[in-house]
């Protein structure tokens, strides 16, 4: 019941904390301060996926309970690791073409609105025109009928915007999808797990784990720009889905055995899968993203600073692994 509780503040903390912050002046994402947190939160997803979940399916698919050939003659977690990276590199190109495709349609039919619109006001006011200059006797003021070319002058700008835009909406969609699908695994462990001396180190590592996690979603989730329903609803889902799993945990761990070929199996795959999400989340999507875009390499400081909480994170992260 503690480590539910402790688990869901946390969660909540760090998730709602970039979403209630853009108010904040300091919490924006255009801030430093959001930069360099980010960056931390970075750092702590890398080492999650090397140094906690891909050790942990390594741990589970050479257990000795498992028949050495296949689990043990061919290194799987890092292959399922990799099959996992990949994929995800194929749902994230897949997302963003559709999107933009998308986003290219709703923008063709508003110019295609727009340029309909000023061509019937135009022709009204040339139909008004040519009326006045009648009644005026050939002496009357000339209406101007617009250009066309000045048709959906107002719709092109901001491409490269709309272009990022749609890049924080697929990479908030996966990277919530790699922390929930490992998310129920750890909480799963930490409820069937009997030994207070395991549970214990647990609880603080996992806390920690889950409020810079939730930061790094969080602040993904804001620069997508959702409505605030789609909003509630994924940072309610990834809040709930570790304490959700202990309280599974918990209820079947009278007669569950972790320690039997099937559970260790499952364990190891989805372990792995998560660890492969996780690892390309954080190195192409949150770290190359963020570090190799433009605005950061002309910030000297602030550039330094990610680089720093960025190693910082994933020391930190990986130090945990010491005691959970």
């Amino acid at each position: 019941m503690i480590a539910i509780a402790v688990i869901l503040v946390s969660s909540v903390a760090g998730v709602t904390l970039p979403l209630v912050g853009t108010s904040w002046r300091f919490l924006r994402a255009e801030s430093g301060l959001f930069v360099v947190s980010k960056a931390f939160a970075a750092g702590v997803i890398l080492a999650t996926g090397f140094v906690h979940v891909l050790a942990d399916s390594q741990e589970a698919l050479t257990d000795p309970c498992l028949p050495r050939f296949p689990w043990s003659a061919f290194p799987f977690p890092g292959f399922f690791a990799m099959v996992s990276a990949l994929g995800t590199l194929v749902v994230d190109f897949v997302g963003t073409q559709f999107y933009e495709r998308k986003h290219r349609v709703e923008n063709n039919n508003a110019r295609k609105a727009a340029r309909d619109e000023e061509n019937t006001v135009g022709l009204l006011s040339a139909t008004a025109g040519d009326k006045q200059h009648e009644e005026e006797d050939g002496g009357g003021l000339h209406i101007g009928v617009p250009h066309a070319h000045d048709a959906g002058h107002h719709h092109g700008h901001s491409h490269g915007g709309a272009s990022s835009h749609l890049r924080h909406v697929v990479v908030s969609q996966i990277l919530e999808l790699g922390i929930v699908s490992h998310s129920v695994i750890i909480g799963l462990s930490l409820g069937v797990s009997l030994s207070p001396c395991t549970i214990r180190p647990l609880i603080a590592a996992l806390g920690f784990h889950q409020f810079f996690e939730g930061f790094a979603l969080g602040g993904c989730i804001s620069q997508a720009k959702f409505r605030s329903t789609a909003t509630a609803v994924m940072a309610f889902f990834f809040a709930v889905t570790t304490p959700a799993g202990i309280a599974a945990g918990t209820a079947v761990a009278s007669f569950y055995n972790p320690n039997s070929p099937r559970a260790l199996v499952v364990e190891g795959v989805l372990d792995a899968v998560s660890a492969g999400i996780l690892i390309y989340m954080a190195l192409v999507d949150l770290i190359a993203a963020d570090f190799l875009s433009r605005s950061r390499s002309c910030n000297g400081r602030v550039q330094v600073s990610s680089f720093l909480a960025l190693f910082l994170g994933a020391i930190t992260m990986s130090v945990l692994a010491l005691w959970a």
